[in-house]
C-alpha cells in the first residue's frame, strides 16, 4: 500500500491517465469536481459512470473496458461494498494503480489488487495529495 509523500509523489508524476470510476455531474459531489482538477493539471482524465453520457463536458464510459486507451491509474469513488468489481476490471484492463478516495476502505479489494501487482492507494484523496506534493 503506498502512503508515503515519496511513493504518493512517484504515484502521480508517472501517471498520464485516469479512469474517474462515479465520476458525477452533479456540482455537490466531489468525484467530478475531481475528475475536472486533474484534467486541468494536464493528466488525460476518463470519468466512468454507466448512468452518464458526459461529465463536465467529457464524454464518460460505462466501464473500464470501454476505455480508448489503457489506463495508469483508476481512482474509485464508490461506496466501499462495491469496489472489489471495481479492483477485478482494474486488473482485467492492465491497470498500474488504484487510488481508493477518501473514505472508500476495502482492504480485501486492497489486497486483491496487491496481489495482481497493482499499486495501492486507500483512504487518501488524489487531489488533496497532488495540491500538497506537486507545486
Amino acid at each position: 500500500m503506498l502512503s508515503t509523500d515519496e511513493e504518493l509523489y512517484l504515484l502521480l508524476t508517472t501517471t498520464k491517465t485516469i479512469a474517474v470510476v462515479g465520476a458525477s455531474p452533479k456540482p455537490w459531489r466531489d468525484s467530478g469536481a475531481i475528475a475536472e482538477y486533474l484534467s486541468k493539471k494536464g493528466y488525460r482524465v476518463y470519468p466512468v459512470n454507466p448512468q452518464y453520457q458526459e461529465v463536465l463536458g467529457m464524454k464518460c464510459y460505462p466501464d473500464l473496458k470501454s476505455l480508448p486507451e489503457k489506463i495508469d491509474l483508476v481512482d474509485i469513488f464508490r461506496n466501499p461494498d462495491d469496489v472489489v468489481p471495481v479492483i477485478e476490471e482494474a486488473i482485467a484492463v492492465g491497470a498500474k494503480a488504484v487510488w481508493m478516495q477518501l473514505g472508500v476502505i476495502n482492504e480485501i479489494a486492497a489486497a486483491k489488487a496487491k496481489n495482481a501487482g497493482l499499486d495501492v492507494v486507500m483512504d487518501h484523496c488524489i487531489a488533496v495529495e497532488h495540491r500538497a506534493l506537486i507545486r
